[in-house]
């Protein structure tokens, strides 16, 4: 009689207990040898065997955690799709099917579909099964126009700058003065409404520094999103990053990770970036001409092209909402936004340290603790901040000085009398 995958805990128990009486010298020969025994279960008479480490894995787990571990629970995420969302595969079709042809009676080869999806990195195998890309396309209706086009509108943001996604992707090399070859990196933002790129810009580190920077840049180029969506790694999780977004009052969210799914729109923009700019553009001189020419198409080609996921040019879409768009002002204030910021407790004498070295407060704020910013690449200049207003630029304490001052204000005080 057929096994069940799946056999009672009455059952299960009765073979745990088998384990204490079977002959064997250590507890791995008592498990074996109860692994060549066959078990009835006494309602259905189906009988059961069991590997020897299934058995060692249930004595396992009934030690450690009790006998709830052996019972059948049924999983929380049943009937859900885990990796991949239905508005995401729908946004994927929509962009396939123009380039499939129909097939003798009028429809879609779904084995053609599902091949295109992985060639064109859509999706991973891991993602994606055949098994579970038929069963969201049975369930979900996928094939309908009408049907894909509402869940595509509800995975994509409704307004310009409502969420910005970012990633990084590997660029080509350039052969250095030294004939060294250095690769280059492209950190690039993309409006998840408008799909218009706000910034791309190519650097030869992937680094916290390069990507604030590109940051920095979208940010005066396009104005300010209310979200963020960025990926895990150590750049985009700094503590600037944070500071500014909290700053600027930006919501920040991060993909799971390695889901690379979860950022479609901007992986797509990579795809197509390479298969359209980078086989044309093989070699460069320098990181400035790779910028130029990256810049110039993708203000002049890619922003102004029509684009298949939202019907029209991305740029004009953009600005359709311009007047809800917040632009950042080119001043010290925005500037100190990206600054990194670490809190100090400033001592009776008005001073505090940082960076190894001894600074006065702009104002007095004796005992006080205090927030100090600074740009981490430069370390010149510190700025200081008390209960979240502005108190000025610290300077850096002079005790021959501050002695000078003190020996007048006595020699005044002693002339005036």
């Amino acid at each position: 009689m057929k096994a069940s995958k799946k056999p009672p805990l009455e059952l299960r128990l009765r073979v745990l207990s088998a384990v204490d009486y079977a002959p064997g010298d250590s507890i791995v020969a008592r498990i074996k040898s109860v692994s060549e025994r066959t078990f009835v279960d006494e309602q259905t008479r189906r009988e059961y065997k069991f590997a020897w480490r299934t058995i060692s894995t249930w004595l396992y787990r009934f030690k450690s955690k009790g006998m709830t571990t052996l019972d059948n629970k049924t999983r929380a995420d049943k009937n859900c799709y885990r990796k991949v969302q239905v508005s995401e595969l729908a946004e994927a079709i929509n962009e396939v099917i123009p380039t499939m042809g129909k097939s003798k009676n009028g429809t879609f080869p779904r084995s053609t579909l599902y091949r295109l999806l992985l060639k064109k990195d859509f999706f991973k195998r891991q993602q994606l099964s055949t098994s579970t890309f038929y069963r969201m396309l049975r369930e979900n209706d996928l094939f309908d126009s009408n049907v894909t086009k509402k869940l595509r509108l509800s995975f994509a943001m409704q307004f310009s700058n409502e969420l910005w996604q970012a990633d990084t992707m590997y660029g080509p090399s350039i052969k250095q003065s030294d004939g060294q070859w250095r690769k280059t990196f492209l950190i690039a933002f993309i409006d998840d409404a408008s799909r218009v790129i706000t910034h791309g810009e190519f650097f030869y580190r992937d680094n916290a520094e390069n990507m604030i920077e590109a940051f920095r840049t979208a940010l005066y180029k396009r104005g300010k999103p209310e979200r963020l969506y960025f990926d895990n790694g150590a750049n985009y999780t700094s503590k600037e990053i944070l500071q500014a977004c909290i700053r600027l009052d930006i919501k920040l969210s991060h993909a799971p990770i390695r889901d690379g799914a979860a950022k479609g729109k901007i992986e797509r923009f990579f795809r197509g970036f390479r298969d359209r700019f980078l086989v044309e553009h093989i070699n460069f001189e320098t990181l400035d001409e790779l910028n130029e020419k990256t810049r110039d198409w993708i203000e002049n080609e890619y922003n102004l092209k029509h684009h298949s996921g939202i019907q029209m040019i991305p740029i004009d879409r953009f600005n359709l909402d311009r007047k809800r768009i917040k632009f950042l002002t080119d001043d010290q204030y925005s500037e100190e936004v990206f600054f990194v910021e670490e809190d100090r407790k400033v001592s009776k004498t008005n001073v505090f340290s940082i960076n190894n070295q001894k600074f006065e407060c702009p104002v007095d704020l004796r005992e006080k603790n205090v927030q100090v910013r600074f740009d981490r690449n430069r370390r010149d200049r510190f700025i200081v901040y008390f209960g979240g207003k502005r108190m000025g630029d610290a300077s850096v304490l002079n005790l021959y000085q501050n002695a000078n001052e003190v020996r007048e204000k006595i020699k005044g005080k002693g002339e005036s009398k």
